[in-house]
C-alpha cells in the first residue's frame, strides 16, 4: 500500500493485517498533533499515538513480541509502550 505523509516525509512505516503503522519526520510537523498513527488501506487514520507529553514529537518506533503493544521513542527522552488497538499509552519513562 502506498501511504501518503499527512505533513512532512515517511520516516518509516509498519505494514499490519489492519493498516499501516506511519512514522513521520518531526521536522515542520505541527506541534500538537502526533507524527505517529495507523493509517487503513483507504487513507482513514484509525488512531494517532498518544504523547507523554505535547511538545514533543516520536523518533523511533517498534513492535513489541507480544503483538498487542508497541514501543516508541521520543524527541524529549521518553521510552514508551503504546497499546497498537488504539494508540494510547500504556506506561512511558524520562531518560537522559
Amino acid at each position: 500500500m502506498a501511504v501518503e505523509a499527512l505533513y512532512t516525509k515517511i520516516e518509516k512505516t509498519i505494514q499490519l493485517s489492519v493498516g499501516t503503522i506511519v512514522l513521520e519526520s518531526s521536522s515542520g510537523f505541527p506541534l500538537n498533533e502526533s507524527n505517529l498513527y495507523l493509517i487503513e488501506q483507504n487513507g482513514h487514520i484509525i488512531w494517532k499515538a498518544e504523547k507523554p507529553d505535547i511538545s514533543t514529537y516520536f523518533s523511533r518506533v517498534k513492535l513489541n513480541e507480544d503483538g498487542n503493544t508497541f514501543s516508541a521513542y521520543t524527541t524529549h527522552g521518553h521510552a514508551c509502550e503504546l497499546n497498537l488497538k488504539d494508540g494510547k499509552l500504556i506506561s512511558f519513562t524520562s531518560f537522559r
